[in-house]
């Protein structure tokens, strides 16, 4: 299996998911420059956090016309797996890959934090080495990290269960004071409709090793693994 990073102006999380795929997860990893458009080699793509093209006009917006956000479209539509942290899980809502969008958090400050969220669907390719209702510690680092939607968009989320994550307190409830930035129905994350894209506010690839104060992020990365493991097999 292989794995792909992509770099835009701007990104600055790309080495930290790098260091995370090739040091604990072993698996073979480049950089994709956002020119590249061919990722025939690839087997999982990760849009990294930071501040794509300064983040001038609205987050992500002007990544999503990146010449390999094409690609990762027909990637995706083949099932490819993709996952977008932060600055990334905007790329994929600005690019039509996931519904809603990201607003300026409801204090309209900077949020630099470990916060906690709760597990809501262990079944997917990027949950399924953790369970419904845990909790994970993970930091978050956004100006614009607050999810909003429609209201037929939330309704279908919720009956597609395609809520993946939610902000909550130590003990697994979700109250407006667990929730960083005012995301609607306090969302951390969600999927699309083929569970084969994720988009998350919080970074697990700052939470896999203990010395950064969490390791609760590996779980993400193993299940990947675990994912494109299984499939090689068949």
């Amino acid at each position: 299996m292989k794995f792909g990073v992509i770099v835009f102006p701007g990104s600055n999380c790309d080495h930290d998911a790098y260091h995370v795929i090739s040091k604990h997860v072993g698996q073979p990893v480049s950089f994709i420059w956002h020119r590249e458009t061919d990722l025939a080699e690839y087997d999982a793509l990760i849009i990294p956090g930071g501040f794509s093209y300064g983040d001038y006009l609205r987050v992500g917006a002007l990544a999503s016309f990146s010449p390999v956000m094409s690609s990762v479209k027909e990637f995706a539509a083949r099932g490819g797996l993709v996952l977008g942290i932060c600055n990334g899980f905007q790329i994929l809502c600005e690019s039509g890959l996931l519904p809603g969008a990201l607003m300026r958090n409801r204090d309209l400050h900077f949020v630099c934090q470990h916060v906690r969220v709760r597990v809501e669907n262990a079944d997917t390719p990027f949950t399924n080495e953790l369970r419904r209702g845990q909790i994970l510690s993970m930091p978050v680092a956004h100006a614009d990290g607050n999810y909003t939607c429609d209201d037929e968009t939330l309704e279908e989320l919720q009956r597609e269960d395609r809520i993946i994550f939610r902000y909550c307190d130590a003990e697994g409830r979700t109250t407006p004071e667990a929730n960083p930035n005012g995301a609607r129905d306090s969302i951390a994350g969600i999927c699309n409709r083929g569970r084969n894209v994720v988009g998350l506010m919080p970074h697990p690839e700052r939470a896999c090793e203990d010395l950064l104060g969490s390791s609760d992020g590996r779980g993400l990365f193993h299940s990947l693994a675990a994912t494109l493991a299984l499939a090689s097999e068949h």
